[in-house]
């Protein structure tokens, strides 16, 4: 077990000035008894980590990023808290869901405890190159867990596949060879598996040197493979600034006016931690028939959808409603038609928020790669 001295030099805790925009920006805290600040504050003073993981609402925190996108010395408070969630986990003293993650990770390489054989089911139908039967492809597209294996998510990966075979793109995927990119697990405290996961795509990845670059459909997977693994000898691009570039050389042709009134919810992962947040709305923009909005809470200040850092496994200790059906609420009221995104997570937790508070029939959430595809029909 680390001691609080460690924590305070590894997380550069000395140079917090105890403002509080960590805890005031949180999303979460409203409705949460989660205050960073002061587990900051408790770290500082030399409370024990051990303790401490125990008092605090760990799981509650989305690990969206806010707090260190608000903090003036560019501090990552939420970073403790995941280092106290691996004290956890290291004495065994997580929730049966999160138990249940990670073992469906270490043995099938997904969190959502599905074999490896059904990772391509998604593909039936389609002439997609499978670089584990021996196919090449210039471009490799990650498809991420989540979409592999979610029947409501599998649709984007469906219709990016529509998309570059318009756009005549050369690519293919890792078929049963795809493991978790490890995102969520080393959100989650359990270092030693996303170092096991990571080594295990490296090795992949090795295997097939004729790769130029890598779309991913998570921001969550770009967000690790950009930020967190060692160089790659291929460049590393989220489908967002891929398909916009498309868009630019002008090998996306788009025909069919969806004629929809339409905002855009910005993932944490995308936006807040990657600053990509002009390729989205530049790409919707470009669709024909559709009327753009922005939403109050955008950009740098987007409401996190609830869905990262464990959280898709585990219910916040807090009470009130969530933050995914404020979300919904919030596009309800400015009259559009559709919710935009461009996450999985994001994509899920908002439909879900859609039927808890019964606003079936006033708007639908849609992946951006799936508006593309539709308007080119």
């Amino acid at each position: 077990m680390l001691s609080p001295q460690t924590f305070v030099k590894k997380y550069d805790l000395l140079n917090c000035v105890q403002c509080g925009r960590c805890t005031a920006s949180c999303p979460v805290s409203l409705k949460s008894a989660l205050n960073i600040r002061h587990s900051v504050y408790r770290t500082l003073v030399g409370e024990s980590s051990d303790i401490l993981a125990q008092q605090i609402p760990l799981w509650d925190c989305t690990t969206c990023a806010t707090c260190s996108e608000r903090c003036p010395k560019k501090i990552k408070p939420f970073e403790l808290l995941v280092a106290f969630r691996g004290n956890l986990i290291e004495k065994g003293r997580i929730q049966t869901t999160i138990r249940e993650v990670l073992e469906s990770l270490f043995k099938y390489g997904n969190p959502w405890g599905r074999i490896k054989e059904k990772r391509t089911e998604w593909t039936k139908d389609l002439k997609i190159k499978d670089f584990s039967k021996g196919e090449k492809a210039d471009t490799l597209c990650f498809i991420c867990c989540t979409v592999a294996y979610n029947p409501e998510a599998q649709g984007v990966a469906k219709a990016i596949a529509k998309i570059f075979e318009s756009a005549k793109v050369d690519f293919g995927i890792l078929g049963e060879e795809e493991t978790c990119c490890g995102n969520e697990v080393r959100r989650m405290g359990e270092e030693g598996l996303f170092e096991v996961l990571q080594e295990n795509n490296l090795d992949t990845f090795k295997k097939y040197q004729f790769v130029s670059q890598m779309v991913t459909l998570s921001p969550h997977c770009f967000n690790t493979f950009k930020n967190e693994y060692p160089k790659t000898d291929f460049s590393i691009i989220h489908y967002c600034q891929f398909i916009f570039r498309l868009m630019e050389q002008g090998r996306i042709t788009l025909t069919k006016p969806l004629n929809k009134t339409v905002t855009y919810h910005d993932p944490c992962f995308l936006g807040k931690q990657n600053k990509i947040y002009d390729e989205p709305r530049k790409i919707l923009q470009n669709i024909p028939g559709i009327n753009f909005l922005e939403m109050d809470r955008s950009r740098e200040r987007s409401l996190c959808c609830e869905g990262g850092g464990g959280r898709m496994w585990v219910e916040a200790s807090g009470t009130g409603e969530r933050l995914s059906e404020q979300r919904i609420k919030d596009a309800v009221e400015m009259g559009v038609e559709i919710l935009a995104t461009a996450c999985p997570f994001c994509q899920l937790t908002l439909q879900d928020a859609v039927k808890t508070t019964g606003n079936e029939e006033k708007i639908q959430v849609k992946d951006i790669a799936e508006l593309v595809a539709e308007a080119m029909s």
